[in-house]
């Protein structure tokens, strides 16, 4: 255990618990300076993650790659249950309830695939990657839980999960051109998701990313209005706690997808830049510490 302490990322711990505490003085901002709002939940959320952190660290790796397989399958499956025992909010069906908690199924797949594709590309000759027969199970364990989530619906999840799977096949060795082929196999398709996949407020939304001034009122509102407070903010910042759009209640959703618009409006540009930079560090943390791992399992366990 002693030995496990001093084997710690500390480095990594303290880059993730800075952007942490951003998070909570923020969300504390946007509760219009109230902390049991959501400040509190998400601070007994990070204490639970970093007790939950040191719990799996001491679990030997062997447990999880002899396991892999198992757990997957059952998060699929729990994936699948959503359809069934889905609770039903803000559109989609995207939680579960397990004595009386809400868990979204779609974030521990996240985990699981990156273990199940580690194990799977550790298992295979560097040289016999390149070979089409051995994409077919990867593919299938890519697209089947990301197909799931967006039929939820949840687009950007499902995204999340398709570009969390291709990037794990380029780190394990898979050809460029199978990427650029599959690009052009995506781009071909593109109309028959626009048409058939796609739900009416999914679409609203791309258009409204475009050229979110074509519907100041509607869809394009979210994002017409976050652009504002952003550059309000300045280069320094209108001032903790002293952010108009987001207390006159003219940003929307501050507390979750405009959290860093608000941290722009009262930090400013210098505050958006060093949240970006604790970012860029922890990411290229990630990968160093992958490309120092011993074997192909750890490596892309590591950097996924």
């Amino acid at each position: 255990m002693i030995k496990n302490f001093y084997n710690y990322n500390w480095f990594f711990i303290f880059i993730v618990s800075v952007i942490a505490i951003i998070g909570f003085i923020a969300l504390y901002s946007a509760a219009d300076a109230n902390l049991d709002l959501w400040a509190r939940k998400q601070i007994i959320r990070f204490v639970f993650g970093l007790i939950l952190l040191f719990i799996i660290s001491v679990i030997d790796i062997k447990f999880w790659y002899k396991n892999i397989n198992t757990i997957f399958l059952l998060s699929l499956a729990l994936l699948v249950s959503v359809e069934v025992f889905g609770i039903f909010g803000f559109g989609a069906r995207r939680w579960i309830k397990i004595f009386n908690i809400s868990i979204q199924p779609s974030e521990f797949i996240k985990i699981t695939l990156i273990l199940f594709l580690a194990k799977y590309y550790n298992e295979i000759k560097f040289e016999k990657i390149y070979m089409l027969r051995n994409l077919i199970i990867p593919i299938f364990a890519i697209f089947i839980p990301a197909i799931l989530v967006l039929f939820q619906p949840d687009l950007g999840t499902a995204l999340t999960i398709v570009a969390l799977g291709l990037m794990i096949l380029f780190i394990s060795g898979v050809k460029i051109w199978k990427f650029v082929l599959a690009f052009f196999a995506m781009l071909i398709s593109l109309p028959l998701i626009w048409k058939f996949v796609l739900k009416d407020y999914q679409i609203k939304r791309i258009l409204s990313f475009i050229n979110p001034e074509s519907d100041l009122l509607g869809s394009g509102y979210h994002l017409y209005q976050s652009k504002i407070a952003l550059g309000s903010g300045g280069f320094y910042g209108k001032g903790y706690l002293k952010g108009s759009q987001s207390y006159l209640d003219f940003l929307p959703e501050k507390q979750t997808d405009f959290i860093f618009t608000l941290i722009g409006e009262e930090f400013g540009f210098i505050g958006t830049i060093f949240v970006l930079v604790l970012y860029l560090i922890l990411i290229l943390n990630t990968f160093y510490i992958g490309f120092k791992a011993f074997n192909v399992f750890s490596r892309i366990v590591a950097i996924g």
